[in-house]
């Protein structure tokens, strides 16, 4: 394997490793349970299954409370996917969805959770039995709010790709919904030309009435060149929603808003890349007049791709052709680091382009 490819292949297990650590709440299975719970620590886990209906309305508030307790180490919020994990669900007397259990700290004997199942009673329950202090965590929300307002301003811009979920309060599947929509927002809060908004079409009655809305949630998507909005009837999955906007607006996100291996990539230069590695030190110079002159050509991001091409370029010339190696080896190390998601994908950019020069 080249080194390269080696590189590539840690990245891609540096980023899943991250992912998972990102989690707020502990993905729990047979094989790392007794490793998270029943040790130093105090756990509270649901046992769940993917279709019931309570736990997708229990999710939101679930999600909100591993959020708060995430900086606590004396207490592990988890869930046990029952569907995947049966036999796990069953050595624990679970027979009904959700199940919500505390297993005090250095024991695998649980207690069973019988309060109301909103992140304020939970809270307090696990701060109760956990000895903790801990207060709900309110996160900024990266959806914008649409009101009769500024509907038209925010959804009706031909430079914006926008999606909209039309919702009501009290429905229960909007409800279900409004985690996995947060989480998109997040994914795109970076991508300044694509908007993810809602409208409580129960209190805005004439905009739904306008757009066709007759059951919530119903989600359009208003892409910059159709303003009269095309409905989305793709699975309402994280994944999907992601792959969806990326199809649809050109970006190249992954679920938890990282870069993906093919931002910043631009086909035309990316040809004459491959030129240029194989080329005689003469003639890159020739060839490096001509990636000069595409990247006048570009607009839009695409300008901006170019201009990371043309200093990659202008750097290969000037170090020789191990800079480019060594450089995306320099990256590596430095998204391993805590920065911030903008300096993130700042590097990432500059990652994929040099991978064409390695």
């Amino acid at each position: 394997m080249a080194k390269s490819q080696i590189w590539c292949a840690i990245g891609t297990l540096a980023l899943l490793l991250a992912s998972a650590v990102a989690d707020d709440v502990v993905v729990l299975s047979e094989e790392n349970f007794e490793k998270e719970v029943g040790q130093d620590r105090g756990a509270l886990v649901e046992f769940y299954a993917p279709w019931c209906g309570h736990c997708k309305k229990l999710a939101p508030e679930y999600e909100k409370l591993g959020m708060s307790f995430k900086k606590a180490k004396s207490v592990l919020i988890g869930k046990v996917d029952c569907d995947e994990h049966k036999s796990l669900c069953s050595k624990y007397g679970v027979s009904g969805y959700p199940t919500i259990q505390w297993f005090p700290k250095g024991s695998l004997e649980p207690k069973k959770y019988e309060g109301p199942r909103t992140a304020e009673s939970l809270t307090e329950f696990v701060n109760n039995e956990g000895g903790t202090n801990v207060k709900i965590a309110v996160a900024p929300s990266h959806v914008v709010v649409l009101t009769a307002d500024n509907f038209d301003e925010v959804v009706l811009d031909e430079t914006k790709d926008v999606l909209v979920e039309f919702y009501a309060p009290w429905c229960g599947h909007c409800k279900a919904l409004a985690p996995t929509y947060e989480k998109v927002a997040t994914a795109f809060k970076l991508e300044e030309e694509v908007v993810i908004a809602n409208l409580d079409a129960d209190k805005y009655k004439d905009l739904a009435e306008k757009y066709g809305v007759s059951s919530y949630p119903t989600l359009k998507f208003f892409p910059k060149g159709n303003k009269a909005g095309e409905e989305y009837e793709g699975e309402r999955d994280l994944d999907n929603f992601v792959n969806f906007i990326n199809e649809k607006c050109g970006t190249n996100r992954d679920a938890k808003g990282h870069y993906t291996s093919k931002a910043g990539l631009v086909k035309s230069l990316d040809t004459l890349v491959k030129e240029f590695v194989s080329a005689s030190a003469e003639e890159k110079k020739s060839i490096f007049i001509k990636i000069e002159e595409e990247v006048e050509k570009l607009t839009g991001p695409n300008a901006r791709y170019g201009k990371i091409y043309l200093k990659s370029a202008k750097s290969c010339l000037e170090k020789g052709s191990g800079y480019a190696q060594k450089e995306i080896d320099r990256i590596h190390r430095l998204l391993e680091k805590s920065i911030s998601p903008a300096k993130a994908d700042e590097f990432t950019l500059k990652k994929n382009i040099l991978s064409s020069f390695a």
